[in-house]
């Protein structure tokens, strides 16, 4: 049972990241109104910048300067 559990969550990882790449290929921005992007929303319009970029690179795996242009747009 423990194997075909670790079974499965490997073959979700191996999902995810795939879906990650064909959201990134396609430029599809996730949507912060989402409650996983709670955080994110709170520490931008907080005004602690540098906290939301890292929470939605964290989130999303993006760079930088997408981060960046993201948390600006929210702002």
């Amino acid at each position: 049972m423990l194997f075909q559990a670790a079974q499965i969550s490997a073959r979700l990882g191996a999902i995810e990241r795939k879906l990650d790449l064909i959201i990134e290929q396609l430029g599809i921005a996730p949507n912060v109104s989402s409650p996983e992007f709670e955080e994110v929303r709170s520490l931008a319009l907080s005004g602690d910048k540098i906290a939301a970029i890292k929470a939605y690179r964290e989130k999303t795996r993006v760079g930088l300067a997408e981060a960046k242009a993201f948390v600006d747009a929210i702002r």
